[in-house]
């Protein structure tokens, strides 16, 4: 599995000051079938980066990465999303076979039980004990997956809203982030959201899950008051019921979201993915100090 990534932050601008690049970065990633990194080069390249090669994504890329961000001080910088990301982004990958062949999903052979397909019951509200999604061995049901065509993300009445991802040809995944701050009386508006979508052999791409979050972040205190869902395209019946949940993360700071949305939202309480969008809230507090660093005066 290759896996290319680039991010930018930049501060939006107007006629009479464009918008302004703040950072940038990006990275290219071998992985195993079983997740684990084989190989790894980045821009920004940071200090101690070999030291993924062999991590396996999930709990233990996550924390290696956090402790790698935290030594290089890039808390809240592209590079730290980027590479947090890592671990949802190749969860969610194979999934794109699915519009390819009908045997994708079919049990590894046992001299290869890394790749088998894991058993899901439980893990988040999608898959709760008795759910349609599951089999009776516990293990993610394929028959009955939904998803949407999706058409290209960016937009011509905002031509700087998306910078230029590379063109998927053949069996490709793709996961599409943004999160969109200012400032607004006291405090920081958020509207952020995901989309994991492939490409489909009749051509375009078919997204399987797709969320969108708004947020207001106090912008002395950092923390969150107010915060509301949208799930707009999820694989199963289930998935939105982890949407009823997401007020016990108010009045929590959005700087601890990477940690504290996974204790706060464990298990069937939370959706990977709703959680994912909501981890990532954690880099609002440094984008606001961004924004009041590069706003002129009296805008």
């Amino acid at each position: 599995m290759r896996m290319q990534a680039s991010a930018r932050d930049m501060v939006m601008g107007d006629a009479i000051d464009p918008a302004l690049f703040v950072d940038t970065a990006r990275y290219d990633l071998l992985a195993s079938p079983a997740r684990e990194i084989l190989s790894i080069s980045s821009d920004p390249s940071l200090d101690g980066q070999a030291s993924l090669v062999g991590v396996r994504g999930g709990g233990q890329s996550r924390a290696s990465i956090e402790a790698l961000i935290e030594a290089n001080t890039c808390v809240g910088k592209p590079i730290h999303l980027l590479l947090d990301d890592f671990a949802g982004a190749s969860l969610v990958a194979g999934w794109a076979w699915s519009r390819w062949t009908d045997t994708w999903a079919q049990p590894a052979p046992v001299q290869n039980p890394a790749v088998r397909l894991p058993k899901m019951e439980g893990i988040c509200a999608g898959f709760r004990p008795g759910a349609s999604s599951l089999t009776p061995e516990g293990r993610p049901r394929h028959d009955i997956q939904s998803s949407t065509p999706v058409p290209p993300l960016s937009s011509p009445g905002d031509p700087e809203g998306w910078h230029a991802a590379p063109t998927q040809e053949g069996v490709a995944m793709r996961r599409a982030r943004w999160i969109d701050a200012w400032i607004d009386d006291g405090a920081i508006r958020v509207e952020a959201g995901f989309q994991d979508s492939a490409t489909d052999p009749g051509g375009g791409r078919v997204a399987v899950h797709e969320y969108l979050v708004s947020a207001l972040v106090d912008v002395h205190t950092g923390s969150l008051i107010t915060l509301s869902a949208d799930p707009r395209i999820l694989p199963y019946r289930e998935c939105p019921a982890a949407v009823g949940n997401i007020s016990r993360m108010i009045g929590l700071p959005v700087a601890t979201f990477r940690a504290s949305v996974l204790a706060e939202l464990p298990g069937t309480l939370g959706c990977t993915h709703l959680n994912d969008v909501l981890r990532a809230l954690a880099d609002v507090p440094y984008m606001g100090v961004m924004l009041q660093r590069h706003t002129p005066p009296g805008r």
